[in-house]
């Protein structure tokens, strides 16, 4: 059970992330001119790591059927209360290789770095960018896979992943592909990326591109080889901004 000091910690950190995410509202426009022009009503859509639900509130508002998941207690109830009743589905767990339970390692100042990955607290947190944040709590949490989604849910036409340098272990929990997935890449994790693609190149024929930051919209007209983003993520210095990647399946 959380004491005072905790509970305040905690309160302090979900009030910092809706400022984050609710508090620009140009940049919550933005978001949905670019996800409208990747994202179709009607559309099954994935949020694997929804934080305080401002993309899955986004993709509600596009007319998407909407699955959100979130295992961090402060925002999993933020999303209970707020967006429970619009969505397709919730789950409070985590996603990864194999189904279970798994620590969920917890910043309460920070909370949206928020992690199941105990290698992601150790590089990141010896970076500058990550000088201030201390991961203070641990919950075990359940933990089923992507696969797992799908069979309850059904094949989703786009999947977004941001769960703070476990993209990789959520993809092999994956075995079939799904048409757009989005993953957060970390230049001061760069094997985090290319395993990444590395496996959704076994699942599939993907072509890629990337968003950097909150600035949503593609760095390039053109979608690229695994290759050639490959080179272009191993280019970018450790200390570099971090955005997401979008693989689209290739279907000629």
């Amino acid at each position: 059970m959380m004491g005072l000091v905790d509970r305040f910690s905690t309160s302090l950190g979900l009030a910092r992330s809706l400022v984050v995410y609710y508090g620009q509202p140009w940049r919550r426009s933005a978001l949905r001119r670019f996800y409208s022009s990747i994202v179709n009503p009607g559309e099954l859509v994935f949020d694997i790591g929804a934080h305080v639900g401002s993309r899955s509130s986004t993709l509600l508002s596009l007319g998407a059927n909407v699955v959100a998941v979130e295992p961090q207690p402060a925002f999993a109830e933020f999303i209970e209360r707020r967006f429970a009743a619009h969505l397709t589905g919730f789950e409070r767990v985590a996603v990864g290789r194999m189904a279970g339970e798994i620590d969920l390692l917890i910043s309460s100042r920070h909370p949206t770095v928020t992690s199941i990955s105990s290698r992601f607290v150790e590089t990141v947190g010896q970076s500058k960018g990550f000088s201030q944040v201390v991961w203070d709590r641990k919950v075990t949490v359940p933990m089923v896979t992507l696969d797992h989604l799908i069979a309850k849910y059904g094949l989703p036409a786009f999947c977004k992943i941001d769960v703070e340098g476990a993209e990789a272990e959520i993809l092999h929990g994956l075995t079939k592909p799904i048409p757009l997935i989005a993953f957060e890449y970390i230049p001061a994790m760069p094997s985090v990326a290319s395993n990444a693609i590395d496996r959704l190149m076994g699942l599939g024929a993907y072509r890629f591109n990337r968003v950097v930051g909150e600035r949503h919209r593609f760095v390039s007209e053109r979608w690229k080889t695994a290759d050639e983003l490959l080179v272009e993520l191993s280019q970018m210095p450790t200390e570099g901004a971090s955005g997401d990647v979008y693989a689209r399946l290739d279907r000629q």
